[in-house]
């Protein structure tokens, strides 16, 4: 059983709405009869839906800090209601909190809120995971402006896709022009928190949009981080096929970047993802994707033999995860 079994009345209680909730819809039954399974929904709540130990591979890429909305809508003045509070930006408030203010992953005031609460909706999901499993995180870097610039909805400054910009907190590392190094600091952040690190893959993008900036080299690489869990004692022993891997199990990867669909910003290329699904899940496992947008993993997944658990918190997003599921 991949999920747990909730009772009416409990469940009832699970979707009460709260002032800045994240949407939360159990529209969808928990049933992976079919081999698959998309769930509408902030993972920070799906994942205690899971069933411990038993999901084989975690496979995502998460939402960037800074770069876009997805349409979502978020309370630019969570700051100030954390300062209200007497708290600084420098401290970190739990994710919970920051949702039920209003606050949307990916644009948390600074890169260190993002870091900590994306490291928290991993430490949820770590319980899901087979002692043998692996999570496997693409993640991007970017530069610090004191103004903020974000796009709101797909490609920026296109018809009634304008750009949203706000005031960033300056300080210690937080300064104009800084790559930030956000992957760093997640990597960093999971290790403390309990994961094993195997692999920093770098991801080269051939195809990478220009950038207008003369003072600086253009980013044209993403990371790819394994993590495993900390075993009690001894060695981490996990589930891994090098034979399945890239041509000689290189950690740099040349791919170019897959146009997005359904208003997705872009999706996991195949050349990037499938050798994770095959390397780091056995046939017939499963495969869960906890920000799946149109649910590329979920279909490599399905196509090479596996199950496949998939979750977003935009409903579109699903329907286009079900529909290229559909269409298989």
């Amino acid at each position: 059983m991949l999920f747990r079994k909730v009772s009416r009345q409990k469940r009832k209680a699970s979707v009460k709405k709260e002032p800045g909730a994240a949407p939360f819809s159990y529209e969808h039954p928990p049933d992976v009869g079919s081999g698959s399974l998309v769930l509408q929904g902030d993972a920070y709540d799906l994942a205690a839906q899971l069933t411990p130990s038993t999901i084989d591979l975690i496979v995502t890429s998460p939402p960037c800090w800074g770069l876009r909305t997805y349409g979502l809508n978020h309370n630019w003045q969570v700051i100030r209601e954390w300062k209200a509070l007497g708290k600084t930006p420098d401290e970190t408030p739990p994710y919970d909190w920051y949702r039920r203010t209003g606050g949307v992953l990916g644009l948390e005031p600074t890169p260190d809120w993002y870091v900590h609460h994306l490291s928290e909706i991993f430490g949820r999901l770590l319980k899901a995971l087979k002692p043998g499993g692996s999570l496997w995180v693409n993640l991007g870097d970017t530069y610090f402006a004191r103004w903020s610039s974000i796009r709101d909805r797909g490609r920026q400054g296109l018809g009634d896709n304008p750009r949203i910009r706000r005031r960033m907190p300056m300080g210690g590392y937080r300064q104009e022009k800084q790559l930030l190094l956000i992957p760093a600091r997640f990597a960093i952040h999971m290790q403390e928190n309990g994961w094993i690190l195997r692999n920093d893959v770098i991801w080269y993008k051939p195809n990478a949009v220009p950038r207008p900036e003369g003072d600086r080299l253009r980013l044209t690489h993403e990371h790819l981080f394994h993590f495993v869990l900390k075993p009690k004692e001894g060695r981490a022993k996990y589930y891994y096929d090098a034979d399945k891997a890239e041509l000689g199990c290189a950690d740099v990867i040349t791919c170019n970047v897959t146009p997005g669909q359904n208003g997705h910003s872009a999706t996991f290329p195949e050349e990037l993802v499938l050798p994770r699904i095959e390397s780091s899940c056995p046939p017939g496992g499963v495969v869960l994707d906890p920000f799946c947008g149109t649910g590329r993993a979920l279909y490599l997944a399905l196509a090479t033999g596996r199950k496949a658990i998939g979750f977003d918190l935009i409903p579109g997003y699903c329907d286009a995860s079900r529909e290229a599921i559909a269409a298989r």
